[in-house]
């Protein structure tokens, strides 16, 4: 009897483990699908720029390094610190590193910064930075392919309305939008400089 049971409790133990095995290959390869999906969703992403002209970013003929910084105009420290060491890394590289790079300012809210604002934005920081922006159906699936978390907060008695809470990267791409690094909120350009040499030595 005590067979019998041990038998059956093996059993159990064995369907227990293949149906987790199962489980874990479906959310495997529902997690590739998803992924899969945003690579296909983004990968001809069309944002607008200065004079609201239309800008493929992952136009393929332009072999620069994107550094992409996802943000929003109105964000009162995260996205100007950002930004500032963003500009004092391009003071501080040389002019041949500043040929292979093309950074970007993805605005998150574009119901207050039009292409315009945030072009404006970005130009006030540095000459370099391209301020961009699009409908939330056009950004969202872009910031979500590279794990950029953001969210609406309502600010009470203010006269903004709302903030946007978000997570603060510097994401380097290859010109197809594969990421390729990278760096977090910094409070000196130097995880910025030290990221364009890399890629710089590796090409």
């Amino acid at each position: 009897m005590k067979k019998k049971w041990l038998l059956l409790l093996i059993g159990a133990f064995a369907v227990g483990i293949a149906t987790n095995i199962t489980l874990q290959h479906k959310k495997d390869s529902d997690q590739q699908a998803d992924a899969k999906r945003q690579i296909e969703e983004t990968s001809s992403a069309v944002l607008f720029g200065e004079n609201d002209n239309p800008i493929a970013i992952f136009d393929q003929q332009d072999s620069r390094t994107r550094i992409v910084y996802f943000g929003f105009t109105r964000c009162p420290d995260v996205c100007p610190t950002s930004l500032a060491m963003l500009a004092g890394a391009l003071n501080q590289i040389d002019e041949s590193s500043k040929t292979t790079i093309r950074p970007l300012f993805i605005s998150l809210d574009p119901e207050r910064d039009a292409a315009a604002a945030s072009a404006e934005y970005a130009h006030y920081f540095h000459p370099m930075i391209e301020g961009l922006s699009a409908p939330l159906d056009v950004t969202t699936p872009l910031a979500h392919r590279y794990g950029v978390i953001f969210r609406k907060t309502e600010l009470e008695g203010s006269k903004l309305g709302y903030t946007l809470d978000h997570s603060s990267y510097f994401y380097f791409l290859k010109p197809d939008g594969t990421l390729i690094e990278k760096v977090p909120h910094t409070l000196t350009p130097a995880p910025i400089i030290e990221a364009i040499k890399r890629l710089n030595n590796q090409g």
